[in-house]
């Protein structure tokens, strides 16, 4: 899930000062791809086959019209501020202080951190359930083999090196660590699609034979939450676009990245679902056959994931430490290593937070999609609509403000229903 950066993931410059297309396309890919993809059979065993591929289609569609919101609104306040000395570069922060003034950026801010906090929970609980599917523990004497728990992972091996890992202040030295969790990400993905297609093949007639294309209408929304998370990186629209050398060619770079990422989800989840059934997990790596190339796949996987946790991490800590050190406070009065001890101490105390959350986390699937359709539902689509309708309304047509105001209330009904949800579930 993105963060504010003001920085491309991929460095790079072309003739004139700024990231290339291709640069961009891949950054775009880089901020949006993530572990989300891997719960996507599952949330297609959930709602069929055919409403899942439709519940993907529609997110990704809503995704990318609401970064075109974001833009848009970005493009009137440089309209409309173009003798005040600013630089243009709006963050999404920016524009809810725009809107909203200081309680719009409180929201809008309080609202990402829930998000980033929501992906860093789900890539430990990740992590916990594929090291517990590789490394069996037996029990003594006669009984059967069990477990070690997720919860006992992700306290005995994450937490301290997660603590270690989160003193590395440079979003710099990050970024190379996020990459190598995507290409892993591709690997695992390329490896379940192997397995698939095998199943798929050897089972003979037609793959869609005992396969639901809808399952009943409240798997629908459980879905769409989990194709929301899976589109993480929506914060970056703003700093990606900023980063290109001509900013005209964003919009089509991003119909294509979009468009190209949303094919690949439909085609995971559906392979995944039609290949293993009512089988599906809710992280489908735990369905791949335990040998040791999926073994070696899956350590890999949550290597690459524990290094690119601090990544998530880095925005949580910059707000944290925005409240707890101001300029002026007693530790940056003290500064040396008074300042460097508390601002590590309260990067300790967050990550062990975040790790305690982790812990009570039932299941990867159900928290996704909880996600998904709560914090990322209000960042995805309620806010650019209700920023837009506040920055572009007065001068927009009917038909585009019904269109905003649709979103609006469709964001916030999906938010409803997945808080609803979890608490009556409780």
């Amino acid at each position: 899930m993105g963060t504010e950066a003001k920085a491309p993931l991929l460095e790079g410059r072309s003739s004139r000062g700024g990231a290339t297309p291709a640069q961009t396309l891949g950054n775009i890919v880089v901020s949006i791809v993530g572990t989300g993809v891997l719960g996507l059979p599952y949330a297609f065993r959930t709602s069929g086959w055919l409403a899942g591929a439709l519940g993907v289609a529609g997110a990704g569609a809503a995704t990318f019209y609401c970064m075109l919101l974001l833009l848009d609104c970005r493009d009137k306040l440089r309209e409309q501020e173009e003798e005040v000395d600013h630089d243009g570069n709006y963050t999404y922060g920016d524009l809810g202080e725009k809107c909203f003034g200081a309680i719009g950026r409180y929201f809008t801010e309080v609202t990402i951190i829930l998000s980033q906090t929501g992906g860093s929970v789900a890539y430990l609980v990740f992590i916990g359930q594929n090291i517990c599917s590789v490394f069996p523990t037996a029990a003594g004497g006669e009984q059967p083999p069990r477990r070690v728990s997720p919860a006992a992972v992700v306290l005995a091996v994450l937490l301290p090196a997660e603590a270690a890992l989160s003193f590395i202040r440079s979003l710099s030295s990050l970024a190379p660590f996020s990459i190598l969790a995507d290409g892993c990400t591709v690997l695992a993905v390329a490896t379940v699609v192997k397995e698939d297609l095998q199943l798929l093949a050897g089972r003979g007639g037609s793959p869609f034979q005992g396969r639901s294309a809808f399952a009943g209408l409240w798997g629908v929304p459980f879905a769409c939450g989990v194709a929301v998370f899976c589109f993480e990186g929506f914060c970056l629209t703003l700093a990606l676009e900023a980063s290109m050398s001509d900013r005209r060619k964003f919009r089509p770079v991003l119909l294509h990245a979009i468009s190209g990422v949303t094919a690949v989800y439909v085609c995971f989840g559906v392979c995944g679902y039609l290949a293993y059934g009512d089988a599906t997990r809710d992280i489908v790596t735990l369905n791949l056959p335990n040998n040791w190339s999926t073994a070696a796949i899956k350590i890999v996987l949550c290597i690459a994931l524990a290094l690119t946790f601090p990544m998530m991490m880095h925005p949580i800590h910059e707000i944290v430490e925005a409240r707890l050190f101001p300029v002026g406070g007693w530790a940056r009065k003290r500064g040396g290593s008074v300042e460097r001890a508390a601002v590590q101490a309260s990067r300790v105390a967050v990550v062990g937070a975040v790790t305690a959350v982790a812990c009570f986390v039932p299941a990867f699937g159900e928290f996704a999609s909880f996600v998904g359709s709560t914090v990322c539902a209000l960042l995805s689509f309620v806010l650019p609509a209700l920023f837009h309708l506040r920055v572009v309304g007065a001068a927009a047509s009917a038909w585009r403000r019904a269109v905003d105001g649709g979103f609006l209330l469709f964001g916030l009904a999906f938010a409803a229903h997945g808080l609803y949800t979890v608490v009556s579930g409780l």
